[in-house]
C-alpha cells in the first residue's frame, strides 16, 4: 500500500531518472549501447532519454560491443563521462579486452595521470528460461579483476543513488542490475525491489553495505536478487523462532568487509547467498573475509547457497532446481544446526 507522499519506482525507472538528472547538469554525460534509443533499453533503463536528449547523446550502436565500449574508454579519457550498456553480462567474452585491458587498467598504466570516468551497466540473472548465454550473474568474474568498482543494487532507492554516484566517479564502475528486479513484467517482477525513491538527485556511497534486517542468530549475506531471497528466508526462519540478520552488500568492489564481520561477530553464524557459480566466486571471498579475520567468532561452519558449477539450463524445471531460493537458505540453516 502506497503511503502519502510516497513515490514508488521500479529499478528501471530509477536508473533512467538518475541518468536524465545527471545529463541535465553535466553535458559530458552521454549513453551508448544496443537498443537504448527509441526502444528505451531492453530492460527499460533508458526509457524516455532519447526524447529529451536526442540521438547525439543517446547513441544506439551496431552490435559490436568491442567497438562501442572501446570508444567509450577513449571518450572517458578525453574528458567525457560515457554510460555504456552491455545488454547481457554473458556477452563480456566478445569485448573483454576493451573492458579489462583498457577500461580497468588505463588509470594504473598512466600512473594516475589519466582518468577513466565511465559506467558499464549490464544485466545479470536468470529465472526466466533464457539459457546459458543470457542468464549468468558473473559477479565473481568482474569483482576478481582489479581496476573497476562493481555495484549490484537490490532496490530502486539504491539503484538511483548508485547510478548517480557511478556517473560522478572518476574511475570505471561496472553497474550490474538483475533482470528480475527491473520491474519488467515479462521477466517476472520482485515486488520488494519497487520502493520509494526521492525525486531530487542523491548519491549512495560505493563500498558500503547495509543491514536490511536485524537479527541475532545467523547472518545471511547477499546482493541483488539474493537479498530478496534472504529476506523471505528470514521470515520463514522467524516462524521457527530463529532471528536472521540480512546484509545487502550493495557494492561488490570495494567490498564492505567490516559490516559483514560485525554482523557475524553478533550472530556467530554465516550463510552466503549468491546466484553466481558456487566455486571460485564471491561467496568464497565473503567467507574468507570472516574466517581469516577472526574464526573464533563463528559458532558453526559457514554455508553457501549458490548456483552449481554447471551451465545454466534452458528448461525451466532444471533452471529453477539450480537457482538459490528461500527454501534452500532455510535448508542451509538446518544443515548448520545438524552439524
Amino acid at each position: 500500500m502506497t503511503k502519502p507522499n510516497e513515490r514508488k519506482l521500479t529499478i528501471a525507472r530509477a536508473m533512467a531518472e538518475a541518468t536524465a538528472q545527471e545529463m541535465r547538469i553535466d553535458p559530458s554525460v552521454f549513453v551508448m549501447g544496443e537498443d537504448i534509443g527509441p526502444l528505451g533499453g531492453v530492460y527499460g533503463n533508458t526509457r524516455g532519454l532519447i526524447e529529451e536528449f536526442g540521438a547525439e547523446r543517446i547513441r544506439d550502436t551496431p552490435i559490436s560491443e568491442t567497438a562501442f565500449i572501446g570508444a567509450a574508454v577513449g571518450a572517458a579519457q578525453d574528458g567525457m563521462r560515457p554510460v555504456v550498456e552491455l545488454m547481457f553480462v554473458d556477452f563480456f567474452g566478445v569485448c573483454f579486452d576493451a573492458i579489462y585491458n583498457l577500461m580497468a587498467k588505463n588509470i594504473y598504466f598512466s600512473g594516475g595521470n589519466v582518468k577513466v570516468p565511465m559506467v558499464l551497466m549490464t544485466s545479470t540473472g536468470g529465472g526466466y528460461s533464457d539459457g546459458g548465454q543470457h542468464s549468468q550473474c558473473l559477479y565473481g568474474t568482474f569483482a576478481h579483476l582489479p581496476g573497476m568498482k562493481v555495484v549490484a543494487p537490490s532496490n530502486a532507492y539504491d539503484a538511483k543513488g548508485l547510478m548517480t554516484a557511478a556517473m560522478r566517479d572518476d574511475s570505471p564502475v561496472v553497474y550490474m542490475y538483475h533482470k528480475g528486479l527491473q520491474g519488467m513484467g515479462w521477466l517476472g517482477t520482485e515486488a520488494g525491489a519497487t520502493v520509494h525513491v526521492p525525486e531530487e538527485p542523491y548519491t549512495l556511497e560505493i563500498g558500503k553495505a547495509k543491514v536490511v534486517r536485524e537479527g541475532k542468530d545467523v547472518s545471511i549475506v547477499s546482493c541483488g536478487m539474493g537479498v530478496h531471497n534472504a529476506l523471505k528466508a528470514a521470515k520463514k526462519l522467524e516462524a521457527q523462532g530463529v532471528s536472521a540478520e540480512v546484509v545487502d552488500l550493495v557494492s561488490l568492489v570495494p567490498l564492505d568487509r567490516e559490516t559483514i564481520r560485525a554482523s557475524v561477530a553478533k550472530t556467530g553464524r554465516l550463510i552466503v547467498v549468491d546466484e553466481d557459480y558456487m566455486s571460485y566466486g564471491l561467496s568464497g571471498e565473503i567467507i574468507a573475509s570472516v574466517t581469516e579475520h577472526d574464526i573464533s567468532a563463528l559458532k558453526a561452519a559457514p554455508k553457501r547457497v549458490a548456483f552449481p558449477d554447471v551451465p545454466i539450463p534452458f528448461a525451466r524445471v532444471m533452471e529453477q532446481f539450480c537457482l538459490p531460493n528461500p527454501d534452500k537458505i532455510v535448508a542451509a540453516w538446518d544443515q548448520m544446526q545438524a552439524a
